[in-house]
């Protein structure tokens, strides 16, 4: 059997979307039981020229669902680093990411193959095809700020492991 864009992107969002959306929760359940205000590790970073969780989580939800969404528009933009968010509604933005992903059939993500898609990064146009931008550029870029979310969430003492980032994985049915 063929991988399909579908197999390509969208099962894969959604599993890491689940992943995220459990170190969220393990995230707000830990900051409780310690005191820590979880609105603070909204603007926690890594290092002082990354852009904090807040970021990590729309990017997240904007190189998935936002993904799809260009390649049926045939447009990108980037997130805005500037979207004011607390933690309560990164979870919610994740969940509404998850939901709307959800709703994604197979054979329409695989009805987007070989479309043109146009990322604006200001003045500069960057053209790819449906694949090459889902592969070369969304995926990438979901993985990283998914891995960054996750990196913040650790070194803030959130007791997560490898299993917590892999998610749901998808097994061979017997």
């Amino acid at each position: 059997m063929a991988l399909s864009l579908y197999d390509a992107s969208v099962a894969n969002y959604l599993q890491t979307l689940g992943a995220v959306s459990g170190c969220l929760e393990r995230g707000l359940v830990y900051f409780r039981e310690q005191n820590i205000d979880p609105e603070a590790m909204v603007e926690a970073r890594l290092a002082p020229d990354m852009l904090p969780l807040r970021f990590q989580i729309i990017s997240v939800a904007q190189h998935s669902r936002g993904a799809i969404e260009a390649v049926q528009s045939g447009e990108f933009r980037p997130p805005s680093a500037k979207t004011a968010y607390d933690y309560a509604g990164l979870q919610s933005l994740i969940a509404q990411t998850i939901e709307a992903l959800s709703a994604w059939t197979p054979e329409a993500v695989n009805a987007l193959a070989g479309k043109d898609v146009v990322f604006n990064l200001g003045e500069r146009k960057l053209p790819f095809t449906a694949e090459d931008f889902l592969m070369s550029f969304s995926l990438p870029n979901f993985y990283f700020h998914a891995t960054t979310a996750y990196d913040i969430l650790r070194t803030n003492g959130v007791p997560l492991g490898k299993r917590d980032f892999l998610g749901r994985l998808k097994m061979k049915k017997s």
